[in-house]
């Protein structure tokens, strides 16, 4: 289920600021500068590459679409599922889980069955599936840091330019008319460091954490429900046990599937 929160925020946080700038009789045109602009995004990503690796650079892009949509199913999605297959290998075993499978798209889920299925210990089956949610976790908090990163350079980075253009300024005192728009001009890379950090890389930063969050709640929900389905407990306890572990938000809809 795709999520649109960072678009429509990022959208709509560029329009007021617009609109703010209009109403104090700005000019929205006069912001786009292309010199500022290009030093800001472009060191930006690059010092942010030079703090990481070559895999983290090209790992970027992907996350960048993956904030943008924000694909992560809700934890309490998979609940029903868990159930049906704890109803099931109840009554019928384990083995007779195997043809359920072919219905689910959750691979996560899918790989923990197939675990016990194959008759591996529990023990084991949690440490296999804990392993993957740790790499997960790590892997999307190096996805998290490089736009953190990056909006913790823009602001300096900026700063740079404005520094720079008002070096230009001094350069260019014997003309009296052109400075207060020099001076303009100079303070411009500033704005964009300042509101890159702010509108777009952090609040992207801060997406990614919580987009890993929910899909580990997800994946813990799992493990949780598979250890159950191993032990052989009641359905009826299973969805209770995993709706307990759900936020207070998702729980009704929980009850509701």
């Amino acid at each position: 289920m795709k999520d649109l929160a960072t678009l429509i925020g990022v959208a709509v946080g560029l329009v007021v600021i617009v609109a703010a700038n209009i109403m104090e009789g700005g000019n929205p045109m006069s912001l786009l500068l292309p010199a500022p602009m290009i030093l800001v995004f472009g060191t930006t990503i690059l010092v942010t590459v030079a703090g990481g690796t070559m895999a983290d650079a090209k790992g970027a892009g992907k996350s960048l679409a993956r904030a943008f949509k924000g694909d992560v199913a809700p934890a309490a999605e998979v609940v029903p599922s868990i159930v049906a297959l704890a109803d099931k290998a109840r009554r019928e075993g384990l083995l007779a889980l195997e043809d359920m499978l072919k219905d689910m798209d959750d691979e996560f889920l899918v790989k923990g069955v197939t675990l016990a299925i194959d008759g591996t210990d529990p023990e084991e089956v949690r440490d296999i599936l804990e392993a993957e949610v740790a790499a997960k976790r790590k892997e999307d908090k190096h996805a998290a840091k490089f736009f953190s990163d990056a909006g913790a350079y823009a602001p300096t980075i900026g700063i740079i330019g404005t520094v720079m253009g008002l070096v230009h300024v001094l350069e260019s005192l014997s003309d009296p008319a052109e400075l207060g728009h020099l001076i303009a001009g100079a303070f411009v890379a500033t704005l964009w460091g300042v509101m890159s950090a702010n509108v777009l890389f952090l609040p992207l930063g801060n997406r990614l954490k919580r987009l890993g969050e929910l899909e580990a709640m997800r994946m813990d929900l799992v493990i949780e429900g598979i250890a159950a389905i191993q032990a052989g407990a009641n359905p009826r306890v299973v969805a209770q046990k995993l709706t307990s572990l759900l936020p207070a938000g998702q729980q009704p809809l929980a009850d509701a599937a």
